[in-house]
C-alpha cells in the first residue's frame, strides 16, 4: 500500500486579492476555487495549491478547522528545460530571487516569497526521484 502523491498544499494567506494577483496574475496558474472571504484555489500542474485567510479556515464548519501563520515553504517542480526560462520570468517580473542552490548532480533550484513572505522554490524535475 503505497499514498500516490500529495494532492495539495495549503498556505494561510492575509489578502486573498493580493494573493489572487500574486499567483494568478503574476504566475500564471489557474483559479479552481474561491469563496470571497475565504479561500481561493490554484492549479499548479497536477496539484491543488490552496491560499485560506487563517482566521476563516478556524472556525470550521462542513470541514474540520484547520490554520496556521508563520513563513512556510513549498516547491514547484519544474522540466530541466524550463528551469531557466521560470527564473528568467521571476525576474522579470521583479520578484527577488534570494538564492540559487546547486543540489548536485545536475540539479538546482531557486528561491523567492511571495506577498505574505512564504518562501516558494522552483526546483528542476527529477531531483527526488527513486
Amino acid at each position: 500500500m503505497e499514498i500516490k502523491k500529495i494532492k495539495e498544499t495549503c498556505l494561510y494567506v492575509k489578502d486573498l486579492a493580493r494573493s489572487k494577483s500574486f499567483y494568478e496574475g503574476r504566475l500564471g496558474f489557474e483559479v479552481v476555487g474561491e469563496v470571497k472571504d475565504r479561500h481561493v484555489f490554484f492549479r499548479v500542474g497536477q496539484s491543488v495549491l490552496l491560499c485560506f485567510i487563517s482566521e476563516a479556515s478556524k472556525q470550521g464548519g462542513t470541514l474540520p478547522p484547520h490554520f496556521g501563520s508563520g513563513q512556510l515553504h513549498l516547491a514547484f517542480e519544474v522540466t530541466k528545460e524550463q528551469y531557466g526560462e521560470w527564473k528568467k520570468k521571476i525576474q522579470e517580473l521583479e520578484i527577488s530571487i534570494e538564492q540559487e542552490y546547486d543540489w548536485g548532480g545536475g540539479f538546482l533550484s531557486f528561491y523567492f516569497r511571495d506577498p505574505d513572505k512564504h518562501l516558494l522554490e522552483v526546483v528542476m524535475e527529477g531531483m527526488w526521484e527513486r
